[in-house]
């Protein structure tokens, strides 16, 4: 009888040391990086006899929160607030929607000139936003909708639509063709293609342009004021440019203020961290 031997065990390839000269120059930039961010956190720390005794740029005497108080008894930051979550919750769903369809007809049907339209969609992102401005807002009032968070939409949307289009279209066309063959013998048309294998697949891709869209449409100033004219409909960012005006000295209100607003896209980063890698990483190892 002879003995049978188990097969040896495949080699883990050992991991590279990381040379420490990378933290050596990696240690640098981080602290510059969080710097201004330490700034704005002591400053809105300090009370305002604080600031106004010791100076902008000295090491806070005492902590309070005085600060975010006055940022958040103010009416405007809370609205505001308000009205930027709705814009870029709507903006967002509707720019990946119809992204998703575009990439998905650009990518797997043979559409006349697709490469083209898919290059005029993306070549409206390069021209810069500055020389849009008169354009937009004469648009927006011609079609009725201008001083609405409707028309902050739309315009996020339009925006945003041929960036996004473009990344889901790469995605797409590396999926397998042999989850097509199988889902077209199965029987699938091309809308239960679609909504049961494609938006599975892409969900990493998605969640990275969620990630990246929320930050860009939450902060967004120049369309705010492009197309929005009352105070009511501002968006955070708008509001806290005219919260400097009304607090021109109390600079730990408006650092507060900062904070407070900066706090909605660190959640949805940290929430989308794990698929917002995993979708910047697609197609590294193809």
């Amino acid at each position: 009888m002879t003995a049978v031997t188990a097969p040896p065990a495949a080699r883990v390839p050992a991991r590279p040391a990381r040379s420490p000269w990378f933290h050596v120059v990696m240690v640098p930039f981080t602290l510059l990086w969080l710097a201004p961010i330490v700034f704005v956190v002591l400053v809105a720390l300090r009370d305002f006899d604080d600031i106004a005794t010791r100076g902008l740029g000295a090491l806070p005497g005492s902590l309070s929160l005085d600060g975010f108080a006055g940022a958040l008894a103010d009416g405007r930051v809370v609205r505001a607030l308000l009205n930027s979550g709705v814009v870029t919750v709507f903006a967002v769903l509707a720019s990946l929607a119809l992204a998703s369809v575009s990439a998905y007809a650009l990518s797997r049907f043979r559409i006349p000139l697709r490469r083209t339209l898919l290059l005029v969609m993306l070549a409206g992102n390069l021209l810069p936003p500055q020389i849009l401005l008169i354009p937009v807002s004469r648009i927006a009032q011609d079609l009725g909708i201008y001083d609405t968070l409707f028309a902050l939409v739309v315009v996020q949307v339009g925006f945003g639509l041929g960036f996004y289009t473009f990344v889901l279209h790469g995605f797409m066309r590396s999926l397998p063709a042999e989850v097509f063959e199988a889902a077209l013998l199965d029987g699938a048309g091309a809308g239960r293609t679609f909504w049961s294998i494609v938006l599975p697949l892409c969900r990493p891709a998605l969640a990275a342009l969620a990630a990246l869209a929320t930050t860009w449409i939450f902060n967004d100033l120049i369309w705010a004021m492009t197309v929005l004219r009352t105070e009511a409909k501002f968006p955070v960012t708008a509001a806290l440019l005219n919260l400097q005006g009304g607090f021109s000295n109390s600079w730990n209100v408006i650092a507060a203020g900062s904070l407070v607003a900066a706090v909605p896209t660190a959640i949805v980063f940290f929430v989308f961290q794990k698929q917002f890698v995993s979708g910047l990483l697609v197609g590294a190892n193809k």
